[in-house]
């Protein structure tokens, strides 16, 4: 099995204790002699610049997988923008910087996929960012993000570091956030139609007409790709990590009924807003590196379900 450079032997995971980071976490622990460098928000607080600098200075790690950001789901993109943006933007520039000065050799910076356009053909490759006008829903998120990626890039043209980014599609899996207004459309579903079952209702609405496509990738796999980019001499700049799969939010929230055991009906809401009508990734890039997705969405669902309802039984469940 191919490892990771023996120079890298020290990585600094940002944002450790989210579903992404946990799941990077995870997947290093498989790797031979690795030290993994962690530090919760109490500990560091990637906005304080000062400090994020004091940080490298005394660690000095060889790489960094920066996971950590402010995500959430429609509404919470649609309520906080100022937050999206300030945050994500403010954390980013002060730990890429303070890499660099510190002299990290390898940074690996973690956006979505809602960087691309709105209207970005499909399946979107890589050469469709900025193009055309965004997503005005989850904007702020993502100009943020391809601020964080065009920081990278530039790193790596002017000093030549190699400094690069993956752009996730949607991801779930163990540890995600179920908040009943801020988490993302695959949280937020397993919970509505989990609760559903349990009071006994006899139907569910879930927002939006149902038409709308998305694709979803377990977050395991994409630990593993992560993993395989930084043992890539010279990865592309950036590169979308997906399953390469789409189907509807309708069709995903009968999935999810099946899973669950809820056999009531699955109503929909046009009132509330759909969103990006696809947004579809084309993996061709990553699988020319020599990777490709292991879990299938039925599969990866049954475990994340039987992860909600192992933390939902002993008080761990993310919910904020």
């Amino acid at each position: 099995m191919e490892t990771i450079d023996q120079r890298l032997s020290t990585i600094f995971v940002a944002g450790h204790r989210g579903m992404v980071g946990s799941a990077i976490c995870r997947r290093l622990a498989l790797e031979n002699g690795m030290r993994v460098i962690t530090r919760d928000r109490a500990q560091l607080d990637l906005e304080d610049a000062a400090r994020v600098m004091s940080f490298f200075e005394s660690e000095r790690p060889d790489a960094v997988i920066f996971a950590a950001a402010r995500v959430g789901g429609i509404h919470a993109n649609r309520t906080f923008p100022v937050e999206f943006l300030v945050e994500n933007l403010n954390a980013q520039l002060a730990t890429i910087n303070a890499a660099f000065n510190a002299g990290v050799r390898r940074f690996l910076f973690l956006g979505s996929t809602c960087i691309y356009p709105r209207m970005a053909k499909q399946p979107i490759t890589e050469d469709q960012l900025l193009v055309s006008p965004l997503e005005p829903t989850n904007e702020a998120y993502a100009l943020a993000k391809i601020c964080g990626l065009k920081l990278c890039q530039y790193y790596r043209q002017q000093h030549g570091v190699i400094y690069h980014s993956a752009m996730p599609t949607n991801l779930y899996g163990p540890g995600d956030n179920y908040h009943p207004e801020h988490s993302h459309v695959l949280p937020a579903l397993i919970r509505r139609i989990h609760e559903a079952k349990e009071s006994g209702a006899e139907q569910v609405t879930i927002w939006g007409s149902g038409t709308p496509r998305r694709e979803f990738l377990y977050v395991d796999d994409l630990a593993d790709a992560l993993i395989h980019l930084l043992k890539l001499e010279s990865p592309p700049d950036w590169v979308n990590v997906g399953s390469g799969v789409d189907q509807s939010i309708l069709d995903t929230a009968t999935m999810i009924a099946r899973v669950i055991g809820f056999t009531g009906k699955i109503a929909t809401d046009p009132s509330m807003p759909d969103g990006t009508p696809r947004k579809l990734t084309s993996i061709d890039l990553l699988k020319s590196t020599g990777w490709q997705p292991q879990v299938s969405l039925e599969q990866g669902l049954q475990w994340t379900y039987e992860d909600y309802k192992r933390r939902k039984a002993d008080g761990t469940l993310r919910s904020v």
